[in-house]
């Protein structure tokens, strides 16, 4: 599967929001601060793996369609996927 730009740009700014906490950590940051910024990365990446999901799941149902094949397989392993992700 090739990501597109948008969903390597989302990883990225999950990536600062990480080191952004590990300053907070070495700062010394109040606990509350540092857990409300930790939910923020996990909603970031509770996102990020609905899209990743979302977009590989069309492309497999497409290409079912074309060569004939039954989708409902593909549909029951994309919504494992977003189940075991939370």
């Amino acid at each position: 599967m090739e990501y597109d730009q948008k969903v390597k740009n989302r990883m990225r700014r999950v990536e600062g929001q990480v080191k952004g906490v590990l300053q907070m950590m070495e700062e010394g940051r109040d606990c509350r601060e540092v857990v409300m910024q930790l939910r923020a990365i996990k909603s970031a990446i509770d996102r990020t793996v609905g899209v990743v999901v979302s977009t590989n799941l069309e492309a497999c149902v497409r290409e079912s369609i074309e060569s004939g094949e039954e989708t409902s397989d593909k549909v029951q392993e994309a919504i494992d996927l977003l189940v075991k992700s939370n």
